[in-house]
């Protein structure tokens, strides 16, 4: 099913047009039974019937909506022009809004890719561009893409893990512009068929399940402190190393192997602690 554009005709002329024949074919009749005219009273009486029937082929259409009209169950056409329009009187008009909207899903408990609970809903930002679709091809668009979106995020969250485990991996908590493409079209291939365009989706709430919310915020800021010191040994080491080709360089004094092994370990406890340190002065020598 295919939405085909139909004329339709200007209502405010139309109506003009017919009230002013219903008057005419008042006075005929009037005229008519003034001359005793019997087959003008019937013409005019006929013509009267056929312009009041008339009345029941106007209909509203307002700014981004469409009339999709039928005639006893076949799909005639679909009218966009705006204002008051005219059509065959029989035809049966169903008014389909083409104007963007949001639906924001409930809060969905699922488990991610690593089964994990969690707890995520989003966004969806959509309109009707073929309204035959929508209103032939599905009982309900508006539910469908309700169903359909709920449907699609639960698809969604089981393919990605909620955290970023290794280099380059895209999650769902790291990765927001990958994973709203990812949602755009999954939502444009299981609504197209209802007509319907998904214009933006993206994620609006993101959280573990509470029953593991805690350990896995305790995971998250034992990784962050791992890493945290990682960069510190890093950083560290770079810094003794500097020193240490720093005094070779400049010959400021000459280090055998245990006395390099005794600053490397010095600077390492006041670069690495999380304290400051205190100083110890050594009036001797490291030997006694």
């Amino acid at each position: 099913m295919q939405e085909k554009i139909v004329r339709s005709l200007p209502g405010i002329p139309t109506i003009i047009a017919v009230l002013v024949g219903i008057l005419v074919c008042g006075w005929g009749v009037v005229a008519g039974i003034n001359a005793t005219n019997l087959a003008m009273i019937i013409a005019s009486v006929l013509l009267g019937i056929i312009l009041v029937l008339c009345l029941a082929g106007f209909y509203m259409v307002e700014p981004n909506q469409s009339a999709v009209l039928t005639l006893f169950g076949r799909y005639i056409g679909t009218v966009r022009d705006q204002g008051l329009r005219f059509n065959n009187p029989f035809f049966s008009e169903r008014k389909v809004s083409l104007r963007v909207r949001n639906f924001e899903s409930g809060k969905l408990k699922v488990n991610e890719l690593d089964g994990s609970p969690v707890e995520i809903a989003a966004v969806v930002v959509w309109r009707v561009v073929d309204s035959a679709e929508a209103v032939f091809n599905v009982d309900d668009y508006q539910s469908f893409v309700h169903i359909q979106s709920e449907a699609a995020i639960r698809s969604l969250a089981t393919q990605y893990p909620y955290d970023q485990h290794e280099e380059g991996q895209v999650s769902l908590r790291s990765h927001p512009v990958e994973i709203s493409s990812f949602l755009k079209t999954q939502l444009d291939e299981r609504l197209n068929t209802a007509g319907v365009e998904v214009i933006e989706a993206r994620i609006s709430h993101l959280a573990y399940a509470p029953e593991i919310a805690q350990v896995m915020l305790q995971r998250q800021q034992a990784n962050a402190i791992v890493a945290a010191r990682r960069r510190i040994v890093d950083g560290a080491v770079g810094m003794v190393e500097m020193a240490l080709n720093d005094l070779k360089k400049q010959g400021i004094v000459d280090l055998d192997a245990e006395r390099q092994a005794q600053m490397v370990t010095n600077l390492m406890v006041v670069l690495c602690s999380d304290r400051a340190t205190q100083p110890v002065i050594n009036t001797g020598s490291i030997y006694q």
